[in-house]
């Protein structure tokens, strides 16, 4: 009986530690910058960003003497090859499902205009850097040592429920949203670094809007390469909420998790163990 009090109770204590207070720190601090940012500066995908560095910092000094490895300090050889290889998988996912919605659909593209330049670097490039920090950085990696699912079906299902108020959101789209952060999740998971899940998640959101004329998760972009033009069913075409709203984009991300858990497997170790490896490794550093 005494064994298994100490038993809880250690857990316990390695839950508050390790989990608990550490994410109530980043939370805290990433609050606390985005409310005193926001007022002075027009960027809001700029401030949401400053505000995930910044509680990122202050997590890593107060509770790892900053020792912790985020993933995304790296020689850049590294991080251009990594992220090449997301942008890469980017453009053969989105452009399966471009290709099933127009054989499935009426939906056809038309040249537009150009790329919208300016909005990459005010909106998208901060976006996507700001949601990688948040979504696959501290928070996420710190839950990661602890219980690899949570980690994985909790932050994306919260992932999900910060695009449950976008324009045209629809159940199929904010599922698919889910999706995309499984796929994200497993793309860290892949090398335990960010550049392989920024350069995915960049060349997603690149190709949905600004080269093939998608809205992205609802978001209109300003001009894009491509028009859609025609029309079809919701379900197969994504509607408002744009191709993450589609049914064969649902495809496509199953196939795509499918396909990462195999390289993870067999690259790494089997997925219900790398959160305990994980944690030694950081143990040993």
């Amino acid at each position: 009986m005494n064994d298994q009090r100490d038993s809880l109770w250690r857990r316990t204590v390695f839950a508050v530690d390790q989990i608990l207070a550490p994410l109530v720190v980043f939370g805290a601090a990433y609050l606390s910058v985005f409310l005193l940012l926001t007022p002075h500066l027009p960027l809001f995908q700029w401030v949401a960003l400053l505000a995930a560095a910044a509680a990122t910092a202050v997590a890593v000094l107060l509770w790892d003497r900053g020792r912790w490895r985020l993933g995304l300090f790296v020689p850049p050889r590294i991080a251009a090859r990594e992220a090449a290889g997301g942008l890469l998988a980017a453009v053969l996912l989105i452009g399966s499902a471009d290709l099933l919605i127009l054989a499935t659909t009426g939906i056809r593209h038309s040249i537009r205009g150009g790329i919208p330049a300016v909005e990459i670097v005010v909106v998208f490039l901060p976006a996507v850097f700001h949601e990688e920090l948040l979504f696959r950085g501290y928070p996420f990696q710190r839950l990661w040592r602890w219980k690899p699912a949570v980690a994985i079906v909790g932050v994306s299902a919260v992932f999900a429920l910060l695009h449950a108020a976008n324009v045209s959101v629809s159940p199929l789209g904010l599922t698919n949203v889910f999706l995309g952060g499984v796929l994200l999740s497993l793309a860290w998971v892949r090398y335990e670094r960010l550049w392989f899940p920024i350069g995915l998640h960049f060349g997603w959101n690149f190709m949905s809007g600004p080269v093939l004329g998608y809205e992205v998760s609802g978001y209109v972009p300003e001009t894009s390469l491509l028009a859609v033009e025609g029309s079809g069913p919701a379900l197969l075409a994504g509607g408002g909420f744009g191709i993450e709203g589609s049914v064969w984009m649902t495809v496509v991300e199953l196939v795509a998790i499918a396909i990462m858990v195999r390289s993870v497997r067999r690259n790494s170790p089997s997925i219900s163990t790398l959160g305990r490896v994980h944690a030694e490794r950081h143990r040993d550093r």
